[in-house]
């Protein structure tokens, strides 16, 4: 089937979608921290952000602490959940110092304009230069952490040109048909992956200490 052909039948069956997702929230934020945001639903909450985990946590606890559904605020349109009354005092004094990267999209993801799994999890998340980025799966952060510096510029690049001020739905469906030019299949990645940690040479080596180069 062409690609045009498949672009058209994308288009016909998503046009109803156009206009949001219940998974995709979309109040005016930072720009690199969303909107849109990627969001799950439960009992207490229809557009919870970060799986439910406390975003001041990554910074004063280097874990992921899921929060407590009685301790809950709204900042732009979507809900954040925390451990403590303290956490959340602290959030809302500076939000934009905890919120993550590209909307709590899967970081790697964006990196291919492909705006699609949270993260936010054990192993799907990384403090980076002082900000947070999450991932869908602990695979996606491998893979993205094997060149950050350069995934990060490809990121920020697609979140702003293609994802800020679209549905992010849509996109996510063109750029599975339309790959960008560096696209490798997860396989080839995980297999890089796998020689360069046979090598020594990632710079994040399992068990290991995460390297962080000077800021360009």
């Amino acid at each position: 089937m062409h690609r045009r052909h498949i672009l058209g039948l994308i288009a016909a069956g998503t046009a109803g979608l156009l206009t949001g997702c219940a998974s995709v929230a979309t109040a005016g934020g930072t720009a690199d921290q969303g909107p849109p945001f990627r969001t799950t639903s439960d009992a207490a909450a229809s557009q919870l952000m970060l799986m439910g985990h406390d975003a001041v946590a990554y910074f004063t606890q280097n874990d992921a602490v899921p929060g407590n559904p009685t301790i809950q605020a709204e900042h732009l349109g979507v809900t954040w959940r925390f451990a403590s009354e303290a956490n959340k005092a602290t959030f809302l004094r500076e939000p934009a110092k905890y919120m993550p990267q590209f909307g709590g999209f899967c970081s790697n993801g964006i990196n291919y304009a492909v705006p699609w799994g949270a993260g936010g999890g054990p192993n799907t998340w990384r403090i980076y230069r002082g900000k947070l980025y999450v991932f869908g799966g602990q695979s996606s952060r491998d893979h993205f952490e094997m060149e950050t510096e350069l995934n990060l510029q490809r990121a920020h690049q697609y979140w702003t040109s293609e994802i800020v001020g679209s549905n992010p739905l849509w996109v996510r469906y063109k750029r599975l048909v339309l790959r960008v030019p560096h696209y490798q299949s997860d396989a080839a990645l995980q297999a890089d992956w796998e020689a360069r940690r046979a090598a020594g040479t990632l710079p994040v080596m399992p068990g290991g200490k995460q390297v962080v180069p000077a800021a360009p």
